[in-house]
């Protein structure tokens, strides 16, 4: 299989039913932008936390299950699909990161170690990713969970930037005012 097909050099794309569509369509921005998320976690890893390599590594299995999911403006039973069980899997991870970590007094300034800031870029670059599915559902139908997924997606991100931070010996640090 040959990676150039030339089939976008105008501008347009395929949707997974084969729709042509274009490049800047709300769609294809808004699995583009996930794509961008999958790329910053993939930096990330290894963060020298196997627990965390672990989960992020899921993590990035989801990221291509809801790139799956938003290609596909018609999906049948058996199409790759985010699902709530996902979104409580996120949850659970979060839950289990925040057992060691102090709870937040203040809002907390993104940075810290190499690994803590890029996976606070990860969360601000999902929360672009969410916005733009949010923007793309008002258009035509999204599946619901996968807002859901995005959302929770940049808790998760940010807490597991938190944890590695703490696991590391770096403070956070509060904004001024």
């Amino acid at each position: 299989m040959k990676i150039y097909t030339g089939r976008g050099d105008e501008g347009m794309t395929d949707l997974r039913d084969m729709t042509r569509v274009s490049k800047t369509s709300h769609r294809i921005e808004a699995y583009g932008t996930v794509d961008e998320v999958n790329a910053l976690v993939g930096t990330v890893r290894p963060t020298g936390h196997d627990d965390v390599d672990d989960v992020l590594e899921a993590v990035q299995n989801h990221l291509h299950i809801v790139q799956a999911d938003l290609a596909n403006p018609d999906p049948d039973d058996g199409d790759p699909q985010i699902t709530a069980d996902h979104v409580d899997e996120l949850e659970a991870w979060i839950d289990e990161a925040d057992e060691e970590l102090d709870p937040l007094t203040s809002f907390i300034l993104p940075g810290g170690s190499e690994t803590g800031a890029k996976l606070h870029h990860a969360r601000a670059v999902s929360r672009r990713a969410e916005r733009r599915v949010v923007s793309l559902a008002a258009e035509e139908p999204v599946n619901e969970e996968v807002v859901a997924y995005l959302n929770r997606l940049s808790d998760a991100l940010f807490v597991f930037a938190r944890l590695v931070n703490k696991r590391d010996g770096v403070p956070e640090e509060s904004p001024t005012y």
